[in-house]
């Protein structure tokens, strides 16, 4: 499983991971326990996880979400110290810390409590997508340094 495999449906809760398309939209399956079916269309605002990033103010403009996910959890693991009811002040130190130059304008509290909310499902459903990426080095330049 990877990002481009989990969405996220406009008023609906939680995450999903996207099983397949059909011809009017995708069927989605709840990530929890409960594995729930849903078919959702194209009306609906579906939003995959691999296009989802969180606004800065440094050249780049975003930080990829997967690259938060992955700072969170190498910085906090299992105890992020902040829920997704915590005080808006509370939720905005914790943004600042992970990425210190987020854009305060255009990140919303409701934006932290996603990231918050996602990152916990992930954590339960998917703990692998929040490891550190390992750089894979192309066969060609490992098999040119055994023969060296």
């Amino acid at each position: 499983m990877d990002y481009s495999d989990i969405a996220s449906v406009a008023g609906k809760g939680g995450l999903f991971k996207i099983v397949k398309p059909t011809r009017t939209g995708v069927i989605l399956e709840s990530l929890d326990d409960k594995k729930q079916k849903l078919v959702a269309s194209a009306t609906q605002r579906i939003s995959v996880l691999s296009d989802i990033s969180i606004y800065t103010t440094d050249q780049e403009g975003s930080r990829p979400l997967e690259d938060v996910f992955r700072q969170i959890n190498k910085e906090f693991n299992n105890d992020l110290g902040v829920t997704p009811t915590s005080a808006p002040d509370e939720l905005k130190a914790f943004i600042k810390h992970i990425i210190p130059d987020y854009d305060p304008q255009r990140v919303y509290v409701s934006d932290i409590k996603k990231v918050i909310n996602w990152y916990n499902a992930l954590k339960e459903n998917a703990p692998k997508l929040l490891e550190e990426k390992v750089e894979k080095k192309p066969e060609k330049e490992a098999k040119k340094k055994k023969s060296e």
